[in-house]
């Protein structure tokens, strides 16, 4: 079981994940969409979509920072175990109560609006479980924890997660990790592997042509301005 969770179950993720990128690019292009559910309902989601954007940013973030920056690294910035502990904790905490709070919001959103709901499908509600089950264990992980300068996954998890990509996974530092820990490392491969089955697939976008598109000319609704062309130099009528 630890050979398969640690050191075959990252790959399967990981081709998952690039097979479905593959796939909804060539077949399903126009699916590539968060599907905005804005035109039935705003105020809510004006609160609740900035609320979970930006709260899964920094968890991503402190993700980031945590597994793939070395102890070594942050220590000779002067950041000792201690306080990236401190960091970690109310910094980790405040954005995962932020992107909590976020879905439970837009969860309820699709509850209690009538169009909403029913444009709410099967998948966008696996989404929302899984989604919010990574981000609830890691933080119940986290603070079940906290005690002291709580558990250092960078000296377990870290290693792990960096040994995958020298495709010589270092199974051996998953061995005495906390179970919440490790729950939590399999509901966020699951999240890895339905994103781009899931609305989620909208994450691996960028409006990069939104760049070099040519400019939009509105029409003014300035009522003095409608009708017919006013007659200006160089449209003046010839003679005929």
């Amino acid at each position: 079981m630890t050979t398969l969770l640690w050191g075959v179950l990252p790959y399967v993720v990981f081709a998952l994940l690039v097979a479905g990128l593959i796939w909804r690019h060539r077949y399903d292009k126009f699916g590539w969409t968060t599907r905005s559910s804005q035109i039935y309902e705003s105020k809510l989601l004006n609160i609740a979509s900035p609320a979970f954007h930006y709260g899964i940013l920094f968890v991503l973030a402190g993700h980031i920072v945590g597994l793939f920056v070395p102890m070594s690294w942050t220590d000779d910035l002067g950041v000792g175990e201690h306080t990236y502990h401190l960091l970690s904790l109310y910094g980790g905490t405040a954005a995962g109560l932020l992107a909590v709070g976020g879905i439970l919001l837009l969860v309820y959103r699709r509850r209690t609006k009538a169009p909403v709901f029913r444009a709410t499908t099967a998948n966008d509600k696996l989404m929302y479980l899984v989604l919010l089950g990574a981000i609830a264990m890691g933080m119940i992980a986290k603070l079940t924890h906290a005690s002291g300068d709580g558990y250092n996954y960078r000296e377990s998890i870290g290693p792990w997660a960096r040994s995958l990509f020298t495709l010589q996974p270092d199974i051996d530092r998953m061995e005495g990790v906390p179970v919440l820990y490790r729950i939590h490392a399999v509901i966020g491969m699951a999240l890895i592997a339905f994103v781009p089955y899931s609305r989620l697939v909208h994450m691996f976008s960028a409006p990069v042509q939104y760049l070099f598109r040519p400019y939009v000319v509105y029409r003014s609704r300035d009522p003095e301005q409608l009708g017919p062309r006013p007659e200006r130099r160089g449209w003046e009528k010839t003679g005929s």
